[in-house]
């Protein structure tokens, strides 16, 4: 699954390289806001960080593609109701839970000014790392992948990117059961400079 969504990644900015008009390879970091829906989890926003690379290609001044790679931290909280859900785990085993993704995001760019671009499109998220096991017998509680939808606006001032974007997983991060579904929310805000 890993190599296939890196192969189709890299498949993709070759092709869409060559009909393009204008290429331009960024840097991009910021803040992440992030949590997971479900009775398991608390209903609050947490804090992370993301940092990467992208592609700006432009096929006309209007219309372009942004895919990107990002390494995204985001972080969550268990809820109250997590231990009487998930009998096998001790209680507080617990509480904060650190996931780490490598993200990549393909993003249609709408550019009805120069200074503004609106962006949508999908994210495929793959899991690196998980901070914390999660049940005695050492299973794994979090799918290994993530689908997210991606909208939002990006200023661009001369080289510089300012960018938000609003993140709805598609797909149940839940890889224990199916008492909960558990899907991501995010929010990221973002600088970025283009070479």
């Amino acid at each position: 699954m890993k190599s296939l969504l890196v192969t189709f990644a890299l498949f993709f900015s070759a092709f869409t390289a060559t009909y393009a008009q204008g290429l331009k390879l960024g840097i991009r970091a910021g803040a992440n806001m992030y949590k997971i829906d479900g009775k398991a989890f608390d209903n609050e926003f947490l804090y992370g960080y993301h940092a990467g690379t992208s592609l700006e290609i432009m096929f006309s001044k209007v219309i372009g593609v942004q895919p990107e790679v990002l390494f995204n931290q985001s972080n969550t909280r268990t809820g109250y109701s997590f231990d009487t859900l998930y009998k096998s785990i001790n209680p507080g085993t617990l509480k904060d839970v650190k996931l780490n993704y490598i993200s990549i995001p393909i993003l249609l760019n709408i550019r009805p000014f120069p200074f503004l671009t609106l962006q949508a499109g999908p994210q495929f998220g793959i899991l690196m790392s998980k901070d914390l096991p999660l049940l005695e017998d050492g299973r794994e509680a979090f799918k290994n992948g993530d689908l997210t939808m991606l909208a939002g606006v990006q200023l661009n001032i001369l080289k510089f990117r300012v960018y938000g974007r609003y993140g709805i997983g598609l797909n149940n991060l839940n890889d224990i059961d199916n008492k909960d579904q558990w899907k991501s929310q995010s929010m990221q805000l973002g600088v970025g400079f283009n070479f």
